[in-house]
C-alpha cells in the first residue's frame, strides 16, 4: 500500500476515538500491553516524560521537547491527535516520522493488528514507541491521549510525570466531579518517580497529594513557585500557566535525573517551541491584518473560558465566530461561554462524530447566539471574510476538527 492507502486502512478498519466517539474507547490496557510484549518492549530503550492534564498538555509537551532540543538531545515526541497530517503525533526534533516507517510498520504487524482488533490509538502508541526505539532517541516526551490510569500510553516508567490542571471534560469516561477525573489522571505517578502538578486546585489537591504519598513519589506544585517571565512563539495569555509548569518541570528535571539543561536551553527552548516542534493550532494567528484571523483549539469549558478571556484582550470592531464542534460535546456547559454580541457561522466538522450545523444553530439560539449555517467549514470561513472590515476579528474554533480544516 501507498501511505495514503496506509492511512485509510487504519481510519477504515481501526476503532477511532476522534473520529466515532465512546464506541471506539478501550477500558483496559490489555491491547496495548499485548501489542508492546509484540514488539519487545521498544519504550524500555529510552527515557520518557509523561504529560498528562484537561487542558494544556499538548504545548506543555512541545515546550519540554523543545527545552530537549536546545540542550542537544534527541528527542522523540509523541501527541494526539493530529490536524492535517497522521504523522503529526510521531515526531523527532520537531521532524514528522517517515511515511516509509508507517507503511512497513503496518505491513509488518497487520496480521496481529487485526486478529488482536487493536483500536486507532494503541497502534499508534505501539509504532511510536517502536519508531523512537528504532531511531535511538535519548528521551521522549509522551502526551496522555485522555485520563491517564487506562491511556494507551500509562504502560511507560518515565523518569518524570507532568499533570497540567483538572477541568470537567470527558466526563463520561473519566468522572463526574473534579476529584474523580483527578483520580484517573493521577495514575500517571508511578512509584518513586517525581510529578509535577501545574495548578494546585481546591478540589484535586489532596487526591494527588494521597497518590503522591502512596507512590512515594516526590510531589510539586509548579503554581506555588515564583518564576521570571519567559517569552515564547506561543501566543495567548493562557499559555503563562503551560510555562510556569513547565520551568518547574525542567527544575525537577535537573534535581532528579542526568540530563544536563541550562538556563539558556529553557529559555530558547520556549521561545522557539513553534520553530523547534511544529505546533499547530494555539492561539495561531493565519491571517495578521484586514481583518484578523485567529485560530485556537480549545474546546471543552476550562479552554474555552481561556480562549474568550484572550479575546477579551484584543481589540476589533465586530467579532466573527466560525464554530463547529462535536456531536458528544455538551452543549449546555460550553454554548453559555460564548460571546453574544459575535456574529456566527455554523458549520459541522468533516468527521464522523461532527455534529450537524443546523442542530449547532438551534442549540445556539438557546443562548442568544446567531448566525448562518454552511455546508462547510471553509465556506463559513469565506462568508466570515466577505462580512467583515479590516478592523474585524475572525475566531475559528470550538473543536480541533474545525481547526484542522483550516490551518
Amino acid at each position: 500500500m501507498t501511505y495514503e492507502q496506509t492511512v485509510q486502512w487504519m481510519f477504515n478498519r481501526l476503532p477511532m476515538y476522534q473520529r466515532q466517539g465512546a464506541s471506539a474507547f478501550r477500558k483496559d490496557l490489555v491491547n496495548t500491553k499485548l501489542l508492546d510484549e509484540h514488539l519487545g518492549h521498544p519504550h524500555t530503550a529510552y527515557q520518557t516524560i509523561h504529560v498528562a492534564g484537561t487542558n494544556g498538555k499538548g504545548s506543555t509537551s512541545h515546550m519540554l521537547a523543545s527545552v530537549l532540543q536546545e540542550a542537544g538531545y534527541k528527542v522523540g515526541l509523541y501527541t494526539s491527535p493530529h490536524l492535517k497530517d497522521f504523522r503529526e503525533r510521531i515526531r523527532i526534533n520537531g521532524e514528522l516520522c517517515t511515511k516509509e516507517y508507517v507503511v512497513s510498520f503496518i505491513e509488518a504487524h497487520k496480521a496481529f493488528l487485526e486478529q488482536r482488533q487493536l483500536s486507532f490509538f494503541e497502534l499508534t502508541v505501539g509504532m511510536a514507541f517502536q519508531y523512537f526505539k528504532e531511531q535511538r532517541v535519548d528521551v521522549a516526551v509522551i502526551e496522555v491521549g485522555m485520563g491517564g490510569r487506562l491511556d494507551s500510553t500509562n504502560i511507560i516508567t518515565p523518569i518524570l510525570s507532568v499533570i497540567t490542571n483538572i477541568g470537567m471534560d470527558h466526563t463520561a469516561f473519566l468522572g463526574n466531579t473534579l476529584a474523580e477525573i483527578a483520580g484517573e489522571k493521577a495514575g500517571v505517578i508511578k512509584p518513586q518517580i517525581p510529578v509535577v502538578i501545574g495548578e494546585r486546585q481546591e478540589e484535586t489537591t489532596v487526591v494527588f497529594e494521597q497518590k503522591a504519598t502512596q507512590e512515594q513519589a516526590p510531589l510539586f506544585f509548579a503554581s506555588d513557585e515564583t518564576f521570571p517571565v519567559l517569552e515564547s512563539e506561543l501566543k495567548g495569555s493562557y499559555q503563562v500557566h503551560n510555562i510556569k509548569t513547565v520551568q518547574k518541570s525542567v527544575e525537577v528535571l535537573r534535581l532528579f535525573t542526568d540530563l544536563e539543561i541550562g538556563e539558556q536551553h529553557l529559555i530558547d527552548g520556549v521561545a522557539r517551541v513553534v520553530t523547534n516542534t511544529g505546533l499547530m493550532g494555539r492561539w495561531q494567528v493565519l491571517q495578521a491584518s484586514g481583518p484578523r484571523i485567529i485560530c485556537d483549539t480549545g474546546h471543552n469549558t476550562e479552554g474555552l473560558k481561556q480562549v474568550f478571556a484572550q479575546l477579551g484582550q484584543e481589540e476589533f470592531e465586530q467579532l466573527h465566530i466560525v464554530l463547529g464542534v462535536v456531536s458528544d460535546k455538551d452543549l449546555g456547559s460550553v454554548l453559555p461561554l460564548f460571546p453574544d454580541e459575535a456574529e456566527y457561522y455554523f458549520s459541522k466538522p468533516d468527521v464522523p462524530r461532527g455534529l450537524d450545523a443546523a442542530v449547532l444553530q438551534n442549540q445556539a439560539a438557546q443562548f442568544g447566539l446567531s448566525g448562518k449555517k454552511y455546508e462547510t467549514i471553509s465556506e463559513a470561513l469565506e462568508a466570515a471574510k466577505r462580512a467583515s472590515t479590516a478592523e474585524d476579528l475572525i475566531f475559528i474554533g470550538g473543536s480541533t476538527f474545525v481547526v484542522a480544516e483550516i490551518v
